[in-house]
């Protein structure tokens, strides 16, 4: 990743690429595209995102994010469903952060036509 690309790994500026659905004058097109923009909202510490991108059905109250928290890098493992022609999708992923990383697969849906994030299920 260079210091100008999105953080979520794509090779696009933030503004070209995750910062336009933080914005909110884009939606993400594809589940994949959601985890990488939901991704991208913990490194830039955007609750709001993530709150607006959650299924209302599962979405907590809040979200307490760690301004110490230090995010590295984001590698997509495998991708379900999930496109312009599914309902439900999967993304299994890995995030890496200072002193470790996280691995799991998250399960989105399409609500009004837009994607959002139902849960996940840490994996080892």
């Amino acid at each position: 990743m260079t210091t100008r690309s999105c953080p979520c790994g794509l090779p696009e500026t933030y503004e070209a690429c995750c910062g336009r659905f933080h914005a909110g004058t884009a939606a993400a097109p594809t589940a994949e595209r959601l985890m990488r923009s939901r991704y991208c909202a913990f490194v830039r510490l955007d609750a709001g995102y993530l709150l607006r991108t959650w299924h209302p059905r599962t979405r907590p109250e809040r979200v307490d994010l760690d301004p110490g928290m230090r995010w590295s890098g984001l590698e997509i493992l495998e991708t379900a469903g999930g496109s312009a022609f599914h309902s439900t999708g999967t993304v299994t992923f890995r995030a890496s952060y200072r002193g470790g990383s996280l691995h799991e697969r998250s399960r989105f849906e399409r609500v009004d036509g837009a994607w959002v994030y139902v849960d996940g299920e840490f994996l080892s």
